[in-house]
């Protein structure tokens, strides 16, 4: 019973260091999970309040608002923590905002947007780039580009789902496409039809591996158990592709890759074929910043990116990522310094960490 007692207050003890830690850093990701409440003033907060905290003896800690009210402590005027927090009400705003440039045939315009979440243009920019990490007018252009290639799939011709993805012209079409579609739109659209993708199977101590790349570099990079498993999703990728098996040269590239896999601090110096949104092509720029041995919290992510609201698309796009180890999305833990959220699983993932780190 005693070391049940001093195991539970051990756990007791690591929460509230965490949580400190919360307090300290005015981590809004940490709102709606706990309340602090301050002794010598009465008033209870969420993590992310802008007052000046109390001194760590005078703080204590609730699971919520109703249990700190019950304690006999009174909000915080200031962060109001039992109503919807600013940012919420900002998430709030550029959701309906998002929403809106997705459901419209043209880009909306900025003031227009402003105009509905009730905002100066100035400041709804400001607040939707620090949200999402890209401007209104980065996401109207993703969007296109995704309503694009989504109609190449099904239109008789490339121009009608040039206009049907809400591109004023076709040159505006033609300049962006190579980096959003990765091909050419009349291969995209034919599902690859006329394209020609080397690929090999091999295998590493993390289990199968399948390496792919067009003329402009890797293209993926998939882990998994079963090698069948990896090719079908290649194919599903590109139905009509020209799939066709490495040959000796290819299989040294899967032989460096492999080699990456097993001792990842040796680096990656091959072309990249990658495709993304704006926003994920940053994201992934800061992850291969990350050195080996080393990782970054998806909150320290969103924060290098200028956007410490983005951590929920932070962790989207290292889940979109499909080069393993070459984009190192395993570098990026919880705040708590706790795995989670990789594409090829958590044992992967740890094990790659404990690689770098020289465990």
């Amino acid at each position: 019973m005693e070391a049940s007692a001093m195991h539970q207050r051990a756990v007791h003890h690591d929460e509230d260091a965490t949580r400190w830690a919360a307090v300290t850093a005015r981590d809004a990701a940490a709102d709606g999970r706990f309340v602090y409440a301050v002794r010598t003033t009465g008033v209870f907060c969420r993590p992310s309040c802008p007052s000046r905290p109390a001194r760590r003896e005078n703080v204590g800690f609730h699971p919520d608002a109703a249990a700190a009210r019950a304690a006999g402590f009174r909000p915080c005027l200031r962060c109001r923590p039992e109503g919807e927090s600013a940012a919420d009400r900002q998430a709030a705003l550029v959701d309906r905002a998002c929403r809106l440039i997705e459901a419209a045939e043209l880009e909306p315009d900025l003031a227009a947007l402003a105009r509905d979440a009730g905002l100066s243009r100035f400041h709804f920019h400001r607040v939707f780039k620090a949200a999402l990490g890209v401007t209104p007018r980065a996401y109207a252009a993703a969007r296109r580009a995704a309503r694009a290639a989504d109609a190449l799939a099904g239109s008789e011709t490339v121009t009608e789902a040039i206009y049907a993805g809400g591109f004023e012209s076709s040159g505006r079409f033609y300049a962006e496409s190579p980096a959003r579609l990765g091909m050419t739109p009349s291969a995209r659209r034919r599902g690859g039809a006329g394209e020609t993708i080397r690929f090999a199977l091999g295998q590493c101590s993390l289990g199968a591996v399948l390496v792919a790349a067009t003329t402009r570099g890797v293209a993926a990079i998939t882990l998994g158990d079963d090698p069948g498993a990896l090719l079908r999703d290649l194919q599903d990728r590109f139905p009509a592709a020209d799939l066709v098996g490495g040959d000796a040269g290819f299989e040294a590239t899967v032989a460096r890759v492999v080699g990456l896999v097993e001792a990842p601090r040796a680096g990656f110096d091959l072309p990249l074929d990658i495709r993304g949104t704006a926003f994920q092509e940053r994201v992934w720029r800061v992850l291969r910043a990350i050195p080996a041995g080393e990782t970054l919290s998806y909150a320290e992510v969103a924060a290098r990116l200028g956007a410490p609201r983005a951590v929920r698309a932070v962790a989207g796009a290292c889940a979109a990522n499909a080069l393993a180890v070459a984009i190192p999305c395993h570098r990026v833990v919880r705040t708590d310094g706790g795995l989670s959220g990789y594409r090829w699983g958590i044992a992967r993932k740890r094990a790659l960490l404990e690689r770098e780190a020289g465990a």
